[in-house]
């Protein structure tokens, strides 16, 4: 079961993570993550990936939605979570909201990337619930 749960949309996260480096590769880190999201989404486009961007992702608590301005960086396909960072380096806060987003969009893999890293490979983070 375990090796089951890490293989999960294993060749869809491979597909991302392949996008996001070919925009790292010709940007680089330093920039904004609104750029990378951008430049992201455009490569995504161009191997003809399905996304959604900035997703709305309301918090429900009993009877009550709240849209209060969570938002997914990208759904990828309806089923890869994808959170962008520009930070100096991953936080166990950043995990946890990737986490938190996955538990309440419904969805069991996830992708953490900082774009902010000098080799892509190590700024990339797979969660799978």
């Amino acid at each position: 079961m375990k090796k089951e749960k890490e293989y999960l949309e294993q060749e869809l996260t491979g597909r991302i993570i392949g996008a996001a480096i070919e925009v790292h590769h010709a940007l680089g880190p330093g920039l904004l993550e609104s750029v990378y999201q951008i430049c992201l989404e455009r490569e995504l486009e161009i191997q003809e990936i399905p996304f959604q961007r900035q997703l709305s992702l309301p918090v429900r608590y009993k009877d009550l939605v709240l849209d209060i301005g969570y938002r997914i960086d990208l759904l990828v396909d309806e089923r890869v979570v994808v959170e962008l960072k520009a930070v100096e380096h991953i936080d166990n806060v950043h995990e946890a909201q990737l986490l938190t987003y996955l538990r309440m969009a419904g969805k069991r893999v996830g992708l953490l990337i900082n774009f902010n890293s000098p080799h892509l490979r190590d700024g990339i983070v797979r969660r799978v619930l």
